[in-house]
């Protein structure tokens, strides 16, 4: 009986102190505030972008750091408010540069910036590393007129070390939470950014993703995340996996302000070859195809593959499916998407081969006098700093990567063939030849599971693995939510199709409105 009453005011206790981080959590009036809307703010000088970012590093300090926060910013850009500063001269002058004009901005830690900020990939062995030179893409951002107001927190290594990894945990930046339910996973390996941009930290994120790393997050955080075909933004400069999967991409609260980051960022980089191709089929402003009735007369096939994994998540499918229907669409069900069974471990090969040789080149270009210039050097930090970089999962990953030979091992080319045979040729482009489809439709993966450190991720759905081998475009959107846990749905077709992507999820969006703002309860009260 005493054991009984003792849990009874146990719960109570912990029930008041629940409601009372809900109540304490204060009002923000940047709240959900568009790209437009800031813009139409600062061009009627009610707020300035000095004062929009204020109002955001003011609320990340609040309910992003200490020991009960979000933890999804590792670092606040010093000369933030000095470059917004700047910004607002420049539209004094008579002189906005675009859309970004003074937009508050966040990028994952794994994009070089030549600023007084790190580098690090979320692994305390970069720190120092001093990187002198702006990631391609982030000096665009720069040049749009961007505020870059800070780094976000990240699966170490883009969740690239540990086949037990926790999401959202890194060395330096320790675990992220999910801003619905603090003690669920924001999913990874852009984890931070898909919370800062869904917890209303700032404007807009950038992700980074090899496989599922900004939908995973984007659709565990309510938000809309656009991975878009591989060589449609410059990877030079980011800490790579995969030199035939990577791609950075933007990820927002809707679809308008996702696509007008995506056109902002594009361009032909002399140092990525990836990018040569884009030059004729890219587009600087992608907004012009945010239409409303995006959907009517599309067809679009449905891919029931990750479904039948849990039943509320394959509910909101067929709600969402009849969303699509009632706008025009045409659907045709039950496509198949190549013989996956067939490919065994060809992409997890693949990627160890990539990874080895690309992180090697990445620390290569370091400073001279940098300590860690190659994998190996990596493996035995984490090994001589195991309390802090290894207190909950080890490196596996990173040393069955180092145990590979360089690109030239006739395993790595078989690895590759048949990825791109599966994915590409029998896999999205067959099934868009053999249907006419415009698009394929999938859920994006499974309502947020609780953060476990020890025994790592607990995720069963995912669509993200067919356009990520193939290097084609992905876009995830809010569909519906499960016990107010977001889910998402993601569109995706062959390459450089994201305009065609962009009009058919701005519509879905558009007639659904399936986004909720995040109100960072502390656990889950199922009823």
């Amino acid at each position: 009986m005493i054991i009984r009453i003792f849990s009874i005011l146990l719960f109570i206790i912990l029930h008041i102190s629940c409601e009372q981080k809900t109540a304490e959590t204060p009002p923000f009036e940047l709240e959900e505030k568009t790209i437009a809307e800031l813009q139409q703010m600062m061009n009627e000088g009610t707020y300035s972008s000095v004062k929009i970012c204020q109002l955001y590093i003011d609320r990340i300090k609040t309910i992003d750091q200490g020991k009960d926060g979000l933890n999804s910013v590792i670092e606040l850009n010093p000369d933030a408010l000095a470059i917004a500063e700047a910004l607002d001269q420049e539209r004094a002058n008579g002189k906005v540069r675009g859309p970004l004009h003074g937009i508050p901005v966040m990028i994952k830690d794994n994009i070089n910036t030549g600023d007084k900020m790190e580098t690090t990939a979320g692994s305390l062995a970069l720190i120092g590393s001093d990187v002198q030179k702006d990631a391609f893409i982030v000096a665009r951002l720069r040049e749009a007129g961007a505020v870059l107001l800070g780094k976000t927190n990240l699966s170490e290594w883009a969740n690239f070390r540990s086949e037990r990894s926790s999401s959202g945990w890194s060395g330096r930046g320790r675990q992220t939470r999910n801003p619905y339910i603090l003690d669920r996973n924001p999913c990874g390996s852009s984890s931070g950014s898909g919370v800062a941009a869904s917890a209303n930290l700032c404007t807009l994120t950038i992700g980074t993703e090899t496989n599922g790393s900004i939908v995973c997050p984007s659709s565990l955080n309510g938000i809309v995340g656009i991975k878009p075909t591989v060589g449609l933004w410059s990877r030079t400069g980011i800490i790579p996996i995969s030199k035939t999967q990577d791609t950075a991409g933007p990820m927002g609260r809707t679809v308008a302000d996702a696509a007008t980051l995506l056109g902002a960022l594009v361009g032909v980089d002399q140092y990525d070859e990836m990018t040569q191709d884009s030059a004729a089929v890219v587009h600087t402003d992608y907004t012009q195809f945010l239409n409303i009735d995006g959907l009517k007369g599309k067809r679009i096939g449905i891919f029931r593959g990750p479904m039948g994994m849990h039943e509320r998540v394959d509910a909101i499918m067929e709600e969402s499916f009849d969303a699509i229907e009632a706008a025009g669409a045409i659907l045709i069900d039950s496509i198949e998407l190549g013989e996956m069974h067939y490919l065994g471990n060809a992409e997890y090969e693949l990627l160890l081969y990539e990874f080895k040789d690309g992180l090697n080149a990445y620390l290569a270009d370091l400073r001279s006098d940098f300590p860690y210039k190659t994998l190996e050097d990596l493996i035995k930090y984490n090994l001589e700093n195991r309390q802090q970089e290894m207190p909950y999962f080890q490196q596996e990953i990173f040393e069955l990567a180092q145990s590979k030979g360089d690109l030239s091992d006739q395993a790595y080319k078989d690895a590759l063939a048949l990825c791109r045979k599966i994915s590409r040729t029998d896999g999205i482009d067959l099934a868009l030849a053999q249907h006419n489809l415009d698009a394929i439709v999938a859920p994006t993966g499974d309502p947020a599971w609780v953060t476990d450190r020890i025994n790592g991720d607990n995720y069963r759905i995912s669509s993200s693995s067919m356009p990520a081998m193939a290097g084609y475009p992905s876009i995830t959107v809010p569909a519906g939510d499960v016990f107010g846990l977001p889910i998402g749905i993601s569109f995706f077709s062959t390459a450089y199709r994201e305009a065609e992507l962009i009009a058919i999820a701005y519509s879905f969006e558009q007639k659904t409105q399936a986004r909720i703002v995040p109100k960072l309860l502390p656990t889950l009260e199922l009823p």
